[in-house]
């Protein structure tokens, strides 16, 4: 193992060392002191690791000196490399490895959106994109059971896989519906209003045309006193590893045009329908929308 010294370097320096060995090595193993890590904090180099496409590991700590270890993220296994398909999102694919319940950035701003948007109060809840069922697991989880079970759940998605996995994860659950369906179709399933609609990573695919389809789903769906609760990726997952930055085709770095472009219009539209729209999150935007007066 090669362990390079870089005792009282400026973070400038330590960036410069990184952008000249990316392309040439796998790992790198980097020896700072004590007071190194005080001044910059460990934060900065798990940033550090995720702008070069790396995993940090666990640094190796004694009396003089910290090394701090990183591997690289083999960039070929993501789902965005995937030709698409309805089963890019399905059980075996790389997709459906990816599990954002295990990110804190994730799930704090999640629960801030449902707890901003009252999920205790409603009653019926769709899901745009439920693959195996994340959200609701989640909402399973931050609720009392007597209020859960109280509340109806449908999911829809269009990867037969994930859904009968979803069946199964659910089967106790008689208050979780979930159907197997595009949502370029979803007059197909004839679905009532609902008091809050939820949609995360899903409006954006290159298979639904985000604009008339989100406000097909505000006009056709969501009822008159309802919320929203929309999650935009700001991310890549690489080697299930969850990377900062909007993916974008033909890019080979994180570009944020698009999804500023997508929030501002929804959330324009959203306010002209009288909503209140709040914008939060890291790595996943969340657009947060309830009605004025409700």
């Amino acid at each position: 193992m090669n362990i390079v010294n870089l005792t009282s370097k400026s973070l400038l320096e330590i960036d410069n060392y990184f952008r000249s060995y990316i392309n040439t090595q796998n790992s790198f193993h980097i020896q700072l002191s004590h007071i190194d890590i005080d001044r910059f904090g460990y934060g900065s180099f798990i940033d550090l690791a995720n702008s070069f496409y790396l995993k940090f590991l666990t640094p190796v700590i004694t009396n003089e000196y910290i090394i701090l270890n990183f591997e690289k993220l083999n960039r070929s296994n993501s789902f965005h490399k995937t030709i698409s398909s309805k089963e890019k999102y399905g059980v075996k694919s790389e997709f459906f490895r990816i599990d954002k319940l295990s990110k804190f950035s994730f799930i704090h701003y999640f629960k801030q959106s449902l707890h901003n948007a009252k999920i205790e109060k409603r009653k019926d809840i769709l899901n745009l994109g439920v693959n195996k069922g994340d959200e609701f697991s989640f909402i399973k989880d931050i609720l009392d059971d007597d209020i859960f079970n109280a509340q109806n759940y449908t999911g829809v998605d269009f990867s037969s896989s994930a859904i009968k996995y979803a069946k199964g994860l659910f089967k106790e659950d008689k208050n979780i519906n979930l159907f197997c369906e595009d949502i370029n179709n979803l007059t197909n399933l004839k679905l009532e209003r609902f008091d809050m609609i939820i949609s995360i990573g899903t409006l954006q695919s290159s298979t639904l045309n985000l604009k008339p389809l989100f406000m097909d789903i505000v006009q056709s769906y969501a009822s008159g006193d309802g919320a929203i609760i929309l999650g935009f990726p700001n991310c890549r997952w690489v080697d299930e590893q969850m990377i900062y930055g909007a993916h974008v085709p033909n890019y080979n770095f994180s570009e944020l045009g698009t999804i500023i472009s997508d929030i501002h219009f929804c959330k324009k539209y959203l306010q002209q329908k009288k909503y209140r729209v709040t914008i939060t999150g890291k790595e996943y935007i969340f657009l947060t929308a309830t009605k004025i007066g409700v």
